[in-house]
């Protein structure tokens, strides 16, 4: 199957499956969701592929994600709300760092096939996880900040509560995405590829997030609909 068809799919996949955690398990379903998608995208992102005629690492949209999942949390509950999901998130992986270099500190039997591979996968964690803990605070907490932000100026402007969400959306995760691209390049792979590469790693990694940027907001929208039909907690 080609990797734009892949890419695709696991984009209906994982921000259908962030509706469906938040209408059925509310706030506590995007907290676990956000935990997933933190960890998962800090392994997928180890592989580097060529698709829409570029070469970009995946986990490109379980991270977007995560930008998607605080401003559900800011629009429909609060600013501690999205602030929790972030911290959490990081605490997540520190453990999660922790428990999975102990891995490759057992001797393995004879008879094991596996600890090669994970040996190979997750030696290259380390630096992945912790480039990414330190760019996913960054960026993550910028984002939540410049949400509230717009909507200061969204409810001076409107004189409305709920108009200019799509403004609040886009012009808080397109900014703090640039800076969470810029900086997990240059951070997870400097020195690992070649500048060409980093460069186009980088413009390929905005790319997709800048489209899934505009595409996710007809999800908050519909997160937001849920959350006043169904009184989410």
């Amino acid at each position: 199957m080609p990797n734009e068809i892949l890419i695709l799919l696991s984009f209906i996949i994982i921000y259908g499956g962030v509706v469906a955690f938040y209408r059925f398990f509310g706030k506590g379903g995007l907290l676990a969701f956000n935990v997933l998608a933190t960890l998962l995208a800090n392994i997928e992102v180890l592989i580097l592929v060529r698709a829409f005629g570029v070469e970009m690492t995946l986990g490109n949209v379980l991270f977007a994600s995560t930008f998607l999942i605080t401003d559900i949390l800011s629009e429909n509950h609060s600013r501690k709300d999205a602030n929790k999901a972030v911290v959490i998130s990081t605490l997540c992986s520190v453990v999660f760092i922790a428990i999975s270099q102990m891995w490759l500190l057992y001797t393995p039997s004879e008879n094991d096939w596996a600890s090669g591979s994970i040996h190979t996968i997750f030696s290259s964690t380390p630096r992945i996880v912790c480039a990414s803990l330190l760019v996913y605070l960054i960026s993550q907490l910028t984002d939540v900040w410049l949400y509230h932000r717009w909507w200061d100026w969204c409810r001076k402007r409107f004189k409305d509560e709920k108009k200019g969400l799509w403004i609040r959306n886009n012009g808080s995760t397109m900014i703090s995405q640039l800076l969470n691209t810029f900086l997990y390049t240059v951070f997870a792979f400097y020195g690992t590829y070649e500048t060409q590469t980093l460069v186009s790693i980088f413009l390929s990694s905005y790319v997709i997030y800048f489209i899934i940027c505009l595409l996710d907001t007809p999800v908050v929208y519909w997160c937001r609909k849920i959350h006043e039909k169904h009184n989410i907690a």
